[in-house]
């Protein structure tokens, strides 16, 4: 195990899979420059090893990449498309959404799409309202797309390597201030996370706490703060949306009978919502009290400091919302 921020952590795992595939390769906007590519990836570390052919510069085109990405996927290799800011791809839902989803589908299996598309989600200091944004729920709400969003380094990089090696389109979506924070990582370049896995943070038996990406280590400040006011939360982050770990839900639900889903992501119509929805639908017998959720307001992310540190979700909001649940 080495100790390293999110974004080396990524860059490695990018790294191994090129090395032990000829088909995976990389494209987005000035990959191949020390100011280019995803926050902290440094692609541009890559391309003397892989050359251009592999970390490839596009033009400032979304639907470019993904489009480019999309027929190369059919065509037989393995994509990483990065797309920068989850606000951007808005530029390429179509070619994600209408054509990368619907492809395995429409062509009853004959053909897939291995494709990564790589999008930073999550409010940053001073991002605003388009670049700040967290759009998980709407891929796992689209058919087709597995949906994932890590919250460790070492999470980054399993996850990572099973998603370039999936048949499937997958959308990896990374947290902005997750990219500098440091943890372990396997050294082990055969090492890859199972998809649909949810890791276990903190155990608790008073309350579970539900969420993913940037919230878990949230949710776990909150559930130190919690066990000082003797309230034992349980903390699962998710890592992966679509699929989902169900069975992780429901046997911490079973043990503790209240559930607290929690979300940067605005509230209304947030991937929250389906969680607390399937808990309350199969496990009302297991159930204490009523299904909580805690996610932003429905306003677009604040430039202001103060007005954003009022939009944030934060340990202390998430204690609260837990106390309601447990009864405290």
């Amino acid at each position: 195990m080495s100790e390293m921020n999110q974004g080396d952590a990524v860059r490695i795992g990018l790294a191994e899979e090129m090395r032990r595939d000829p088909l995976v390769w990389a494209l987005g906007e000035d990959l191949s420059t020390a100011h280019g590519g995803t926050s902290g990836s440094q692609y541009y570390q890559l391309i003397d090893e892989f050359g251009p052919k592999r970390i490839v510069n596009t033009p400032i085109s979304e639907n470019t990449i993904m489009g480019a990405a999309v027929g190369a996927a059919v065509a037989g290799t393995r994509p990483v498309a990065d797309l920068r800011m989850a606000d951007f791809a808005m530029c390429a839902v179509d070619e994600l959404v209408n054509q990368a989803a619907k492809i395995r589908y429409m062509f009853g299996g004959q053909a897939r799409v291995p494709l990564v598309v790589r999008q930073m989600i999550g409010a940053r200091k001073g991002g605003a309202a388009q670049h700040s944004q967290s759009t998980e729920a709407w891929y796992v709400h689209t058919p087709g797309l597995v949906v994932i969003a890590p919250a460790t380094p070492g999470d980054a990089k399993g996850l990572l390597k099973a998603a370039i090696r999936c048949d499937d389109p997958v959308v990896f979506m990374e947290h902005k201030e997750l990219m500098a924070a440091t943890g372990e990582v396997t050294d082990d370049p055969e090492a890859v996370m199972p998809i649909g896995k949810a890791r276990i943070v903190n155990e608790g038996s008073d309350l579970t706490i539900v969420t993913w990406s940037k919230m878990a280590l949230i949710a776990a400040e909150a559930a130190e703060l919690l066990a000082a006011d003797g309230i034992n939360a349980e903390v699962i982050d998710l890592r992966s949306l679509w699929p989902w770990d169900k069975d992780a839900v429901y046997t911490s639900v079973a043990k503790t009978g209240r559930l607290l889903v929690a979300q940067e992501a605005v509230q209304v119509g947030g991937f929250g919502a389906e969680v607390a929805a399937d808990v309350a639908e199969n496990m009302s017998d297991a159930l204490k009290t009523h299904v909580r959720r805690i996610g932003a307001p429905r306003i677009p992310v604040p430039y202001a400091e103060p007005m954003e540190a009022e939009y944030r979700i934060t340990a202390e909001h998430i204690v609260a919302k837990a106390k309601e649940v447990a009864g405290a």
